[in-house]
């Protein structure tokens, strides 16, 4: 799998950040969640699974990328 970098909310230019792969999907880089009481509320977390925190703001690159490449498959 390859990341091409979609954006981030860090003046820092690190997490959290926002990736398309290419196969199709997306990757998000943020906090991992380590709070009991949070990871009690998950539904069917797979071994291989994590979760990780980020900015309502950071969805923004996600929609772009949406947008600019998947909505006229789904008719956006």
């Amino acid at each position: 799998m390859r990341l091409r970098f979609l954006g981030t909310d860090s003046n820092q230019g690190t997490c959290p950040a926002m990736y398309a792969t290419d196969r199709g999907t997306y990757v998000v880089q943020g906090a991992k969640v380590t709070d009991r009481a949070a990871l009690g509320d998950v539904r069917n977390l797979a071994a291989d699974e994590t979760l990780v925190e980020i900015d309502p703001g950071l969805v923004r690159h996600l929609i772009k990328h949406y947008q600019e490449n998947h909505q006229e498959n789904h008719g956006g």
